[in-house]
């Protein structure tokens, strides 16, 4: 096992799986508040197109998705916004929108449906040095942004009416989550997939809910508690690949949820805790 950590690889996907598990809980934790929890869901399927597109005009597809991806974002909220038409509505438009676009555009590349299983479903072993970087400088922007802008975020998030009022540009700031959660799949898609990377994005933070009470320590605990399952399933994963095939996304996001089940009993225990102290 020590002998695997000495393979450049290995170390490429353990900085890579570090700092999706750092971003990917940070704006989860305000889409989550927002009740959008979905919308890394959707943002996934979009970038699957950017991915196609990508590999039919032979540029990098991590630019590509972060490109229509992002446009993607922006449609949704104006959608949302001007479009009187609900959350659930203008994210169902990214599913089927997305996914059938991606299909379209690989079949003219002349390429099979199995060339976008590395993005699909992940594949952190395989990532250059190159997307290492990539991935590390898109992270930083969103932890930097995510922590950086948290009162205004968080006040969006949480009262859009009472937001506005303040003073607080909620459209800029809409359309900035919206945006960083569309960056942030293209950071996690070589991770756990665009297909999990919602999972990543909610289930830390569904975990740290169960054990904290305000807004600023559950985002700190999501971000520590996806860096753990990030880490913890490559190495899981890794572990078991000695004797079986095992996947490290499926791992890192059976590994979140294996978090979830086990804090859930406990926030049960602190929230009678609470009720009999009251």
């Amino acid at each position: 096992m020590i002998d695997l950590l000495s393979h450049p690889f290995m170390l490429r996907a353990l900085v890579a799986a570090a700092v999706t598990g750092l971003a990917a809980p940070a704006i989860g934790t305000y889409l989550v508040q927002r009740r959008l929890a979905l919308l890394g869901d959707g943002l996934g399927h979009v970038a699957v197109t950017g991915v196609a597109a990508g590999l039919l005009t032979g540029t990098s597809p991590v630019w590509s998705a972060v490109v229509v991806a992002v446009i993607g974002a922006v449609l949704v909220e104006v959608i949302r916004e001007r479009g009187h038409t609900s959350g659930d509505v203008a994210l169902a438009l990214l599913f089927y929108g997305g996914l059938a676009g991606g299909v379209l555009i690989i079949g003219l590349a002349g390429q099979g449906a199995a060339e976008l299983q590395a993005y699909l479903f992940g594949s952190v072993t395989s990532v250059s040095a190159e997307e290492v970087w990539v991935t590390v400088a898109l992270a930083a922007v969103v932890v930097a942004v995510s922590l950086g802008l948290l009162p205004q975020l968080f006040a969006v998030a949480q009262d859009q009416e009472f937001a506005q009022v303040a003073g607080v540009r909620i459209r800029l700031y809409n359309v900035l989550v919206a945006v960083l959660a569309a960056v942030t799949v293209t950071v996690a898609m070589r991770t756990v997939g665009l297909l999990l990377v919602s999972a990543l994005m909610v289930v830390p933070v569904a975990t740290a809910q169960q054990l904290t009470r305000s807004f600023r320590s559950t985002l700190g605990l999501a971000m520590v508690l996806g860096l753990g399952a990030a880490v913890g399933g490559l190495m899981l994963a890794a572990y078991l690949s000695f004797r079986v095939t095992v996947s490290p996304g499926p791992t890192i996001v059976l590994l979140a949820l294996a978090g979830f089940v086990a804090a859930w009993p406990l926030g049960l225990w602190v929230r009678s805790r609470e009720v009999a102290h009251a």
